[in-house]
């Protein structure tokens, strides 16, 4: 896929490409094979590029939750009509991004109702707006939701949407499979990996760690997690403490930052550090994603 096809499908933003080149464009251009891990009998978790997709079956319709790029949804979609001959009742989308929703226009005409917040459309739209997406090449939410969240029966499923403000961007939700036990967290959750922080959709590091502290007490012991992705060598479907890893990654990063901020140091100073004090199983690149985010946040008012 040409780079230039590749950016107005995906809906991305150039600093969400820089986030994606690891990973990586790579991985996106060479269209690997796809995986399916069944976390029940009837939920699983679809992997390939992009955002890690979830879906639950059941006798009254199939939900799923993101849709990565088209030609991945369209795999996902063969397999799950291979598993059940019921209809796609609902897409639910955590957030905007490309690599989590352009894979929306592979369910047109397939899907009943595509679900995100009221903020994930806008951020959505104003991106397609932006980049000059043609309007056949992108599908955005028909039923959105405000602050108080999204809920649905689906045969013997509850599906139920949280929303705790502004974190990744302005417009995440967790989604929750009620009987299943399953929570998705979008990219609310980068399981050691430095994270993309999309300031230019209302990012924020402090609430994002008051999100993460919210959603460690909205659910049980024995929930599952689903996140969007993770470092080499860890698992998109972390456990409760790696929440409680990040959200100490992110006061971590807010702390070093404006400790260096104290120093005197400049941005591109700041920029140059090599880990994060207190938080060394984050590694590799993108360090600067973070601090950047976190220097805007502390010194632009």
């Amino acid at each position: 896929m040409q780079r230039r096809t590749f950016l107005r499908q995906s809906g991305l933003t150039l600093a969400a490409l820089a986030f994606l080149k690891n990973e990586s464009l790579a991985t996106i251009s060479k269209d690997p094979a796809w995986n399916i891990r069944m976390l029940t009998d009837d939920a699983g978790i679809f992997s390939e590029k992009g955002g890690t997709i979830l879906f639950l079956l059941t006798k009254k319709g199939i939900a799923v939750v993101d849709s990565q790029f088209p030609d991945s949804a369209a795999h996902l979609i063969e397999e799950l009509k291979k598993k059940s001959e019921k209809p796609f009742k609902f897409l639910i989308n955590t957030h905007h991004h490309g690599d989590h929703s352009s894979g929306n226009i592979a369910f047109k005409g397939l899907v009943e109702h595509i679900v995100a917040h009221e903020n994930s459309k806008a951020n959505q739209l104003k991106t397609a707006t932006d980049q000059k997406t043609p309007p056949e090449k992108f599908l955005a939410p028909d039923l959105t939701y405000g602050n108080d969240g999204w809920k649905e029966k689906l045969g013997k499923e509850r599906i139920r949407t949280y929303y705790f403000g502004a974190g990744h961007t302005n417009g995440d939700s967790l989604v929750h499979f009620e009987h299943a036990n399953i929570v998705h967290l979008g990219d609310l959750l980068f399981n050691r990996r430095h994270p993309y922080v999309d300031k230019n959709a209302g990012a924020h590091i402090g609430n994002w760690i008051t999100v993460l502290d919210k959603a460690l007490t909205s659910f049980d012991a024995n929930t599952k997690y689903v996140c969007g992705h993770a470092g080499e060598g860890y698992d998109v479907l972390p456990k409760a403490d790696d929440l409680k890893a990040f959200r100490d990654y992110l006061g971590n990063v807010l702390r070093f930052t404006e400790s260096e901020i104290r120093l005197g140091k400049s941005k591109e100073e700041i920029l140059k550090a090599k880990e994060i004090p207190g938080s060394p199983e984050w590694k590799g690149s993108g360090i600067e994603r973070p601090l950047g985010a976190a220097y805007t946040e502390l010194t632009v008012k």
